[in-house]
């Protein structure tokens, strides 16, 4: 039984195969060929929406409507041409898609490729949604036998699968644009949109205009009001007569008071509306008066142009009814041209934040009110920006510059404004020039990168006003080309480094850095470098104290007490191996000598062995007398010496043999040749060769 399911389901998956492969080929599908030996086939190709295919050498083919097998030799002939052995080619049909246009109010409109039985929502998806103002119930399928119009909203609204056409290959969707806004492309959202378009229906929307926000035509809907409509176009104006409202219907029009309905509430005052009618919101014939109350409002306003006001109009009231301030406004710089020809200035930002200290202006007929452009944060043309509110900013900082400025903005904020400091900032010596009693400028020097690290009263900030330089110095931007840079770094904010170093010269410094940041900036000492005698000295003390630095030792312990502390104007002096002598103390140093491989005199400290010594030294060599090593040291004016056996150390390991060395001592390691059994040796060895040599002769 078992063997019998396994049959069928080998025989299901065969027929299966053999239908993909003799069905005929269209647009989408996906094919892959076996050209063994050429590389360029060894990927997937895909029919195009015309049904073709891209093949290298012979360009595109037509292969839609073909099965596979007639594909096959067709192929073959085309390659033919161009390749000779063709024996082993083959064409599979790998896998089967659905190629589509989708063309009209979609975002992306363009052929897509889908899965074989994908619907029309699926194609609209793949060609990035309906664009804005699409008419939903009119989408069409053009295809060869003919064009079928139908209704996407009705299976948007009803989920209906069935009410979509179904697709085929190299089918066009083609989504038309609502007659409300006709081959305008326009952006706007659901609220404002009219049922599905029929506003453009004649005889069946509702005009609404005059004193409304926003006057159009709107679909009209069963049991629809005059205050529905009118709320649908924005509501009224502030200057709307809503007791002279009229509806015509049908060429003649019909008064409505909305006053006497909104503080009565009797429904007998709402008159019907109907399919066609008008309604027009006219201006209170109480506010439009002749040109004497006219103000003009210019600018950065939503609603520029003249405006009547009444007695007890604000500058608030004006404002609001030219449609407020733009985005791009300097409400900072608002000015009220005056009648007579004054010119008043009001900053409405600073008045909007609590200052109180200007009182807001009143506002005359024939007044103007000028809101004027806001100056570009990049724009450094000092004719936009006058002196009296610019603040300049200059040196390692992104956009460098001169800024408009106001009493609310701190020193960080005129930073933040010039995009901050660059990555060479020496944001620790920060200067700002400013002004001083009796017309001089004095400079002032803040540490902006303790106070943003550590934090602290922002009090401590130094307050700038316009008309004030902030400098932001730079740091040297290359240490192996520090030597043309010194002349930019003070050298009271410099730390000096010589010596075997990668590279020796002057560099910024400041509290956060230390001794191993300086070495590091310098590329750390070379192969050369003598790191047991590293010496800093410290210009700021009275006198000049110089301190000495074992680096050996620190990197064997990783005590950080070794590490001294360094200034400005400190100097750290590396030297290099080998020196001469006289430049090391002979009281830190040994001498060793005799047969080791590298005689000399060496550095001592207190922790070292005469095993260190040895090893420093390179060793005895092979031809020293390792039992019989002596150490040479003077007490109390008087020359001592003891002998240390290596070799019964050797065996032993017994530390407690070491014999105890200090600076100023001599190491001697004597050699086979000082041994008077050696020279007994050697005198023997050279009698035994003659006589050898002899009976070899045949002496």
């Amino acid at each position: 039984m078992k063997y019998l399911h396994t049959v069928l389901i080998g025989l299901i998956l065969a027929f299966s195969s053999f239908s993909i492969q003799a069905a005929e080929l269209r647009a989408g599908d996906m094919l892959k060929i076996k050209f063994p030996g050429e590389s360029a086939f060894h990927k997937q190709f895909q029919l195009d929406h015309e049904g073709k295919v891209l093949l290298p050498e012979v360009g595109r083919i037509e292969l839609a409507g073909l099965t596979t097998n007639e594909a096959r030799q067709l192929l073959i002939s085309k390659l033919g041409t161009v390749y000779k052995d063709l024996s082993k080619f083959d064409l599979i049909l790998q896998e089967r898609h659905l190629s589509v246009m989708v063309l009209g109010y979609v975002k992306k409109p363009g052929p897509v490729v889908l899965p074989p039985n994908a619907n029309v929502q699926l194609a609209i998806n793949r060609a990035g949604g309906l664009a804005q103002g699409a008419q939903l119930d009119k989408l069409q399928i053009r295809r060869k036998s003919g064009v079928t119009v139908f209704d996407y909203k009705h299976y948007l609204d009803s989920g209906e699968p069935r009410s979509l056409p179904a697709l085929e290959p190299m089918d066009e969707i083609f989504v038309p644009a609502s007659p409300l806004i006709g081959n305008v492309q326009v952006e706007f959202d659901a609220r404002t949109l009219t049922a599905s378009g029929d506003a453009g229906r004649e005889g069946e929307a509702i005009k609404v205009f005059g004193e409304v926000h926003r006057p159009g035509t709107f679909a009209f809907k069963n049991r629809g009001t005059v205050v529905d409509m009118i709320m649908r176009a924005g509501g009224v104006t502030r200057y709307a007569g809503i007791e002279q409202i009229r509806i015509i219907h049908n060429g003649e029009p019909f008064p409505f008071n909305m006053r006497e309905y909104l503080d009565t509430g009797d429904p007998a005052l709402m008159p019907q509306i109907r399919q066609g009618d008008v309604i027009f919101v006219p201006q209170a014939s109480d506010q439009v008066q002749s040109g004497s109350r006219t103000v003009y409002v210019m600018g950065e306003v939503f609603k520029p142009g003249a405006l009547e006001m009444k007695d007890n109009t604000s500058f608030y009231d004006l404002l609001a009814t030219a449609g407020g301030p733009t985005r791009f406004a300097e409400t900072r710089m608002i000015r009220i041209l005056r009648a007579d020809g004054a010119v008043n200035g009001f900053d409405l930002q600073a008045y909007m934040d609590g200052d109180r200290s200007q009182a807001v202006p009143v506002i005359n007929p024939g007044d103007a009110i000028l809101v004027p452009e806001k100056t570009d944060m990049n724009e450094k043309s000092w004719l936009k920006v006058h002196p009296n509110r610019a603040i300049r900013i200059i040196g390692a900082v992104n956009r460098p510059g001169r800024y408009e400025w106001s009493d609310e903005m701190t020193l960080l904020d005129i930073i933040a404004h010039a995009g901050g400091p660059i990555a060479q900032a020496d944001t620790s010596h920060l200067q700002i020039l400013t002004a001083a009693p009796g017309g001089m400028r004095q400079s002032i020097s803040f540490d902006l990168k303790r106070f943003l690290d550590e934090g602290g009263d922002i009090r401590t900030v130094p307050r700038v006003r316009a008309g004030d330089t902030i400098l932001m110095p730079e740091l040297p931007k290359d240490p192996n080309d520090n030597r043309s840079q010194w002349v930019r770094q003070s050298s009271d904010r410099s730390i000096y480094i010589f010596g075997a170093v990668g590279a020796p010269g002057r560099y910024a410094f400041n509290s956060d850095l230390n001794f191993l940041d300086i070495l590091s900036a310098a590329q750390g000492p070379t192969a050369k470098a003598d790191l047991a005698n590293v010496r800093i000295t410290h210009r700021d003390r009275k006198p000049s104290e110089v301190t000495h630095l074992n680096l050996h030792t620190y990197f064997q312990t990783g005590d950080e007490r070794l590490i001294p502390p360094v200034l400005n104007e400190d100097v750290i002096f590396i030297p290099e191996q080998g020196r001469a002598w006289l430049e090391k103390p002979k009281e830190t140093v040994i001498r060793v000598l005799g047969a080791v491989a590298r005689p000399g005199r060496y550095t001592f400290d207190n922790e070292m062995t005469v095993l260190d010594l040895l090893a420093e030294a390179g060793g005895p060599l092979n031809s020293a007398l390792q039992d019989r090593i002596m150490i040479v040291n003077r007490v109390d004016g008087e020359a001592h010496s003891r002998l240390f056996d290596l070799v019964d150390f050797a065996k032993t390991g017994d530390f407690s043999q070491l014999p105890v060395i200090r600076a100023g001592d001599t190491l001697y390691v004597p050699g086979k040749e000082q041994s008077s059994w050696y020279r007994f040796v050697s005198t023997l060895q050279e009698s035994i060769t003659i006589f050898s040599f002899a009976r070899l002769v045949g002496f």
